[in-house]
C-alpha cells in the first residue's frame, strides 16, 4: 500500500515538472515568433491619365459666291432706222388722289383694330381623352395699349372648353383702335374659337 502510494506521488511530481518545462518552452518560442518583424510592401495602384490629341483641321472660309457678269448694256436705238410715218401713241398721265387724315401732327392713321400676336388655346386633356370636338365664343375688350381684358366665354358647345379659351384670348395682342390719331378701348369684341382634332 506505500509503495503504491510513493510510486503514485513521484510519478505525479514528474508530470508536473515536465508540463511546467513544456509550458515554459512554448512561452519562450512564442516571443521570438512575435518579435520577428514582417515585412508589408504597401503597391499603391495610380491611374495614369493619357492625354487624347485631338488633331485640328484647318478649315478654310468657303468661297464667296462668283458675281454673275452684268447684263449686256442695250444699244440704243437706231434713229435712222425709225419710221417717221408711224402712228403716234398718247400717253395719257393718271393721277391718284389719296386722302389721309392726320391728327394735329400725330403720324397715327385712323384704323380699326387689327390682330398682331394670337396664341392658340392648349386642348383640354379631358376632351382629348373622352373625342370631344366643339367650339367656344369669345367676347372681349381691346384696350388703347393692345392688351386684351375682360375675356368671357359667351357660348361654348361644352364647358370643358371655357377655361383653355379665356386662358388664351388673355394672351393676345391688337393694335389698338385709332380715332381723329388717339388710340381708344375698343369693348365687345367677339370671336369664335374652334377645337378639332388633325385628321
Amino acid at each position: 500500500m506505500i509503495a503504491r502510494l510513493g510510486i503514485s506521488i513521484s510519478s505525479g511530481v514528474i508530470v508536473t515538472f515536465a508540463l511546467l518545462w513544456l509550458m515554459q518552452f512554448l512561452i519562450a518560442t512564442g516571443r521570438e515568433a512575435l518579435s520577428d518583424k514582417v515585412d508589408f510592401r504597401m503597391m499603391d495602384f495610380i491611374r495614369v491619365k493619357t492625354e487624347e490629341l485631338v488633331e485640328q483641321k484647318d478649315r478654310k472660309p468657303p468661297k464667296p459666291p462668283e458675281v454673275k457678269d452684268k447684263p449686256p448694256e442695250m444699244p440704243p436705238p437706231d434713229m435712222d432706222a425709225m419710221d417717221p410715218n408711224a402712228p403716234k401713241v398718247n400717253l395719257q398721265r393718271v393721277s391718284v388722289d389719296i386722302n389721309m387724315q392726320m391728327g394735329g401732327t400725330d403720324f397715327a392713321v385712323d384704323g380699326e383694330y387689327l390682330p398682331i400676336v394670337r396664341v392658340e388655346p392648349m386642348y383640354p386633356r379631358r376632351a382629348q381623352t373622352r373625342g370631344i370636338e366643339g367650339y367656344c365664343d369669345m367676347e372681349f375688350t381691346v384696350l388703347k395699349t393692345g392688351e386684351v381684358t375682360n375675356a368671357v366665354a359667351t357660348e361654348c358647345s361644352s364647358s370643358v372648353f371655357k377655361n383653355s379659351s379665356v386662358k388664351a384670348v388673355l394672351k393676345w395682342k391688337y393694335k389698338p383702335r385709332v380715332v381723329n390719331g388717339e388710340p381708344i378701348d375698343s369693348p365687345g369684341v367677339r370671336t369664335r374659337l374652334t377645337y378639332k382634332f388633325e385628321e
